[in-house]
């Protein structure tokens, strides 16, 4: 989007079977933001995102006219965030945000599987794709390279220098760093689905294959066995106790992230509520997505399967991880559903809600036989480049910075951000890690490579570590990371100048940032 608007030729290749916006979209998950977030702390165009779902709710939905006139209108009522709202209706936006470009000819969004990569020594001549259903392949020449995906799919095909998984304390000198380094030690996925509530029905089916293995299973670091209403404080790691609907006064897991609030509506054209499932229950941590740094290389991609896991379990004990660990976290998604319709305790004495169902249509996987969670798994951890300048847990950290508001100032700043440094369970073993953050900027150093010249970061695997990818993971600084990205490519191609130049030259990092300021990016907080 940002790339095309200064008239440089796109093309935006995307998974042929799923809605473009990953986590916002396909993974199913609401926006994680910043208390700020009203005022300040996200790009221009992010911001355009938000307020046109708000305005799609109070156009084509029933609204009240209490609800339709809030200025800072929740469609889903979720606690987890300010605007909770459906998946599809971001798609939506997001696809109506990309039909100028494309109209003018400046974007091309093409649904193609990626192949491989073509390159010599230090430049990336362009990327072969599949075409989806078709024995055809598609070769691409560009002089630029962005990666967006979820995984860092594209660094080990372009023999990029990156890193997976926990560094050691030797290695970045983070007091959260590990003795030694773990590349397979990373962070929880999970696989999302869309679960919608109706008192009077019984939507209860067979048994998920598996049920047995995860209502039995307990993480060494839990107070509870994973299916439980007892799970881990982030903080503290004390036990803290939930409920679904919070009738007993705890706090209510639907609630959480509902982003479907029938509150909001004239009773009588009221929607049943709908949440979204992305709870502690429904992290998958007993294998990594991906292989990790070492285990693979350009057009090998071993399954990752094969990496033992830290828990004591062989992948043949894990329902579906000899097929794949994402598999496995499906199988564990659905498994707690049907723990939660048939044995989940109720705070009446009974057990099971058996009115819980499903909501495939919410999620844009209706027409899939096989397969009504979200589209694609939640990613909380990518690979990550290797990249002139590494964010650490000294810059951001709050603790290791106790007189100061903001984080370590960078003079190479392309963006903002806040979140606390959020780790979930790990496939190390590791507990929950959470660490308040002060507010930090985006360095233009974590996005350019220490070799490569053409190949750009455009998401969560900027040069962060482990920890500090806990808090650069989120909605408005992926999205930040992605536009600034973007912009440098446009740039690079309109001034014939280099990104490592731009990262080395105070002249052309000065008309950069004139141009990101331009294109309403916030480059320092106004705290």
């Amino acid at each position: 989007m940002a790339c095309a608007s200064l008239g440089v030729k796109t093309l935006l290749a995307t998974e042929p079977d799923q809605w473009i916006g990953g986590q916002l979209t396909a993974q199913a998950v609401p926006p994680d933001e910043h208390r700020w977030i009203e005022t300040q702390g996200c790009t221009r165009r992010y911001r355009q995102l938000r307020e046109a779902i708000r305005d799609f709710y109070r156009r084509y939905y029933p609204l009240t006219e209490t609800a339709r006139s809030d200025p800072h209108l929740n469609p889903g009522g979720g606690w987890v965030s300010r605007l909770c709202h459906e998946p599809r209706v971001a798609k939506i936006v997001l696809e109506s945000m990309l039909h100028y470009p494309q109209m003018r000819g400046d974007l091309i969004v093409e649904p193609l599987r990626l192949h491989a990569v073509d390159g010599d020594g230090d430049f990336l001549r362009g990327v072969l794709f599949y075409y989806p259903d078709q024995p055809a392949t598609l070769y691409v020449e560009a002089r630029y390279i962005l990666d967006a995906t979820d995984t860092g799919e594209l660094l080990p095909l372009a023999g990029a220098e990156y890193v997976t998984g926990a560094e050691s304390h030797w290695e970045t000198g983070e007091p959260h760093a590990k003795p030694e380094p773990q590349p397979a030690n990373m962070q929880a996925f999970t696989w999302c689905f869309a679960l919608g509530y109706d008192p009077k029905g019984n939507y209860v089916g067979s048994k998920p294959k598996g049920y047995e293995f995860w209502k039995a299973f307990r993480p060494p670091f839990a107070h509870a066995p994973l299916f439980s209403w007892i799970d881990i404080d982030p903080i503290t790691h004390a036990p803290r106790r939930l409920s679904l609907f919070g009738e007993d006064g705890t706090p209510s897991m639907f609630r959480y992230r509902q982003i479907v609030d029938p509150a909001l509506y004239p009773p009588e054209v009221a929607p049943e509520p709908v949440t979204i499932v992305n709870w502690f229950m429904n992290d998958y941590f007993l294998g990594p997505l991906y292989p990790p740094a070492g285990a693979e290389s350009s057009g090998s991609m071993p399954d990752p399967s094969a990496v033992p896991s830290a828990y004591g379990f062989t992948n043949a004990e894990i329902p579906n991880a000899t097929l794949s660990h994402a598999m496995a976290a499906r199988t564990l998604s659905e498994c707690l559903l049907y723990w939660l319709q048939t044995e989940a305790p109720r705070p009446d004495g009974g057990v099971g809600y058996p009115g819980l169902h499903l909501r495939p249509d919410i999620t844009g996987t209706d027409d899939n036989p096989y397969h009504k969670l979200a589209q694609r798994v939640y990613v909380r951890e990518s690979r990550r480049i290797k990249a002139r300048f590494t964010i650490l847990e000294q810059h951001v950290s709050a603790e290791l910075r106790p007189n100061a508001t903001l984080a370590e100032p960078f003079p190479d700043s392309v963006g903002v951000g806040h979140y606390r440094i959020d780790l979930h369970p790990t496939t190390g073993g590791d507990n929950y890690l959470d660490i308040p953050t002060l507010p930090f900027q985006i360095p233009l150093g974590a996005l350019i490579p220490i070799r490569l010249r053409n190949l750009l970061p455009a998401c969560k695997n900027i040069g962060t570590t482990h920890i500090t990818n806990g808090c650069y993971r989120l909605h408005p600084v992926e999205w930040n990371i992605g536009e600034s990205a973007g912009l440098l490519a446009a740039f690079c191609v309109l001034r014939g100048v280099e990104p490592h130049q731009v990262y080395e030259s105070p002249s052309l990092l000065h008309e950069y940032q004139q141009l990101l300021r331009q294109q309403g990016i916030q480059l320092a907080w106004e705290l």
